[in-house]
């Protein structure tokens, strides 16, 4: 078949990238090998746009095993305990088919931490939907929702904690991030690099099927207003052969058998093939003819290009293969020697005895297109919205409309279709500012947080990139956990665009200043680019997933106050910051000016300090301060509690309105007994921490002396109103 021009960028391919593959081969590819190019130099398997920023990131640390490269990153807890944890977009297959774009969303970042060697131990996600009103986010977010619940609940894996947000910016373009967190022992770790010469390639798990053909293809490219015909490019997951893989891998796992394993996710066969033998300096060799299929007459093409899922390939030690292969039949799953390594450093596949493609691994890896694109800086915003031109609004008015908005309503309705405590080690859920899961027959935990925070990052990409690393910097230390390594989702529009790039470029810049300040490197991730519909780009959305350890359960800590008569402190300045602020967009419909400053120093010297007082027993609840401001951390601590809390006016001449729905960042509300006050406020002078005795806990009402008083029953009332009536 004669390679047209059409042929080419149906494929996704350019022009000038077609004659790069044509000069590498010396020759015109054929039909399956120009697929192959397709998958392997797309945006979602090459990185082609973002491998030049990303490799700035920090990526080191003294606990860190394994950063980026791999299917996960992998930290040290100590004890020869290792986690295992990555997050990964599945945006563009959840937009054309909710539920199975989701649930395989969950499928393929699972596969990601158990063939690492890890038995995953908790999900979470990050999931954004356009406006309410929109015809199609009822729908979409039904079936996302339910396809997050449908495969990790029937996969048996805890939910624990996540985000769901609403904004207009997603209305053509919704945004599904899965994460998944695995435990393993140290000495047990598996990585994808091949080894050896002859070494059995061995497929596992499901048949092949025509399911997803072109998915990594089609998520490296907008959408159009033709977008619905897409949905043959839409994996269809199965999350009890999912389980009964992961088991069968484990099992496996026990000895020595396996040299190396790769899940087989976007780009299928091609993918995890290719990585394997790159990884390795190695070449495979492939007998088409021997691959599982579930459907008739599969032609090569669909064979190698097909993202048909609950799939790996595994290369065994020598005589290895019979034992192997009993435990995948007792498992009732396929097992099937489908080639070998070769010292050839060549993709090779034979179909009938005949060599169909032949392809050199390095030009589908490290001869991939790099990309520098050009890109702009998105200047400082100016502040154009002046406080005393706003209509004036009472606090407790602002505060009923913000907690009864679709953002800061009670999620529950979505969280409860989530099984949070299969397994039986969740010690905190949704809800919290992190979850929190044991170690199994251990007294010790790990905190796990996913954060974003589209509207600063759109603001100025710099801020907005160390904001979120903050963000996810508190959420862990607010429930006792030692910040150790992060995993982010880079969600972002078409990186063609020098805007779009620009916003991308400064967003790494922030989150790498923000990460090696406070020592919270980098272990994997994932970029999303091409997020939009008909040149209309999301704003930019880094999504990032924090994990922390906790060594000793009983000190972890919760938002939920104690005990009546407790005091209630403010660590932190507050300079009242309302631009991009919850209260300028809920309750004005205004979303200009910058973000908030970030000082890092302070953020970590607060952070610190705080578990110093948490590790001392000294604290009763933490909450941080952050979107919405101080009044709406407030009010989730007595919603959470059923306890009240009587609030005193600022004694310094500060707004009010800025006061209490300012968005400073750094910032802590801490519950402790009168009785340690002096030995708080020691602590905290010694490493000079700005504080300040805000209130007391009380029974019953949330109340700001002279200025608002509200019953926690109607305050839940009132947050539980959106979802039940949506």
């Amino acid at each position: 078949m004669k390679i047209t021009k059409n042929i080419v960028e149906k494929h996704g391919l350019k022009l000038d990238e077609f004659t790069k593959i044509k000069n590498l081969l010396k020759r015109e590819p054929n039909l399956l090998e120009l697929g192959i190019f397709s998958a392997m130099w797309n945006e979602h398997c090459s990185y082609k746009s973002s491998r030049i920023h990303l490799r700035n990131l920090p990526t080191k640390g003294k606990c860190v095993i394994q950063g980026p490269g791999e299917n996960a990153g992998v930290i040290d807890i100590g004890d020869d305990d290792a986690i295992i944890f990555k997050i990964e977009s599945h945006n563009h297959p959840s937009f054309i088919e909710p539920y199975q774009g989701a649930a395989t969303g969950v499928g393929g970042i699972l596969r990601d931490v158990f063939t690492m060697g890890a038995r995953p131990i908790a999900l979470l996600n990050s999931i954004h939907f356009g406006s309410p009103e929109h015809p199609k986010t009822k729908s979409l977010l039904n079936g996302v929702v339910s396809g997050i619940g449908g495969y990790g609940n029937c996969i048996g894996i805890p939910t624990i904690g996540g985000e769901t947000k609403f904004d207009n910016t997603y209305n053509e373009n919704i945004l599904v991030n899965a994460m998944a967190v695995g435990h393993a022992k140290k000495n047990k770790i598996f990585y994808s690099k091949a080894k050896g010469i002859n070494k059995s390639v061995v497929y596992v798990g499901s048949k092949t099927g025509r399911d997803g053909i072109h998915g990594a293809s089609m998520a490296s490219a907008e959408f159009d207003e033709n977008s619905e015909e897409k949905k043959p490019t839409v994996q269809v997951g199965d999350p009890f052969t999912e389980k009964l893989l992961m088991e069968a891998c484990l099992e496996l796992m026990k000895d020595k058998s396996i040299i190396s394993i790769q899940d087989m996710g976007a780009a299928g066969l091609t993918s995890s093939s290719v990585e394997m033998a790159s990884k390795g300096d190695l070449g495979i060799e492939l007998n088409m003819e021997k691959i599982p299929c579930r459907e008739d007459n599969m032609t090569p093409y669909e064979m190698m290009l097909s993202e048909s899922q609950e799939r790996m390939l595994i290369i065994l030690e020598d005589n290895c293969e019979i034992k192997a292969k009993k435990i995948f039949e007792k498992w009732d799953l396929d097992f099937v020697i489908i080639g070998k390594t070769t010292n050839t450093n060549n993709l090779t596949l034979k179909f009938k005895d005949k060599v169909i493609g032949e392809i050199p691994i390095d030009t589908l890896s490290s001869k991939a297109p790099v990309y520098e694109r050009k890109w702009s800086k998105t200047k400082i915003p100016e502040k154009k919205t002046q406080l005393k031109d706003l209509k004036k609004i009472k606090l407790q008015d602002a505060l009923l409309k913000i907690l009864s908005s679709p953002n800061h309503s009670n999620k529950d309705w979505v969280t409860n279709q989530y099984d949070q405590m299969v397994m039986c080690d969740t010690v905190e859920k949704s809800g919290s500012d992190s979850g929190i899961i044991r170690i199994h027959n251990k007294n010790k935990g790990i905190a796990v947080t996913v954060d974003s925070s589209a509207n600063y990052s759109k603001a100025h990409p710099l801020t907005g990139g160390k904001q979120i690393i903050c963000e996810s910097w508190r959420n862990l230390i607010s429930v006792g956990a030692k910040p150790i390594a992060i995993t982010n989702c880079l969600n972002f529009g078409n990186p063609e665009s020098p805007k779009i790039m620009g916003e991308f470029a400064e967003t790494l810049q922030g989150i790498k200043e923000a990460c090696e300040f406070l020592d919270y490197p980098v272990v994997s991730g994932n970029v999303s680019f091409y997020n939009g519909t008909n040149q209309k780009n999301i704003y930019p959305t880094p999504v990032i997933g924090g994990v922390g350890l906790i060594k000793d359960l009983t000190k972890k800590i919760n938002h939920k106050l104690k005990k009546e008569d407790n005091l209630v402190l403010l660590i932190g300045k507050t300079f009242g910051h309302l631009y991009q602020s919850v209260f300028f967009s809920e309750i004005h419909s205004i979303n200009d000016g910058p973000p908030p400053e970030i000082n890092l120093k302070n953020e970590k010297n607060n952070g610190d300090s705080i578990l110093r007082l948490i590790e001392k027993n000294l604290l009763y609840s933490v909450h941080d301060v952050s979107a919405g401001g101080l009044l709406l951390a407030l009010a989730e601590m007595s919603i959470s509690s059923n306890l009240g809390l009587k609030i005193e006016k600022p004694k310094k001449l500060l707004n009010l309105v800025e006061y209490f729905f300012g968005e400073d960042q750094g910032r802590y509300i801490i519950e402790i007994s009168r009785d340690n006050l002096s030995k708080v406020k020691g602590i905290l002078k010694e490493n000079n921490i700005f504080n300040e005795v805000i209130g007391t806990v009380q029974k019953d009402n949330l109340e700001i002396i002279d200025e608002l008083k509200i019953s926690i029953n109607d305050l839940y009332k009132i947050n539980n109103k959106w979802y039940n009536n949506y």
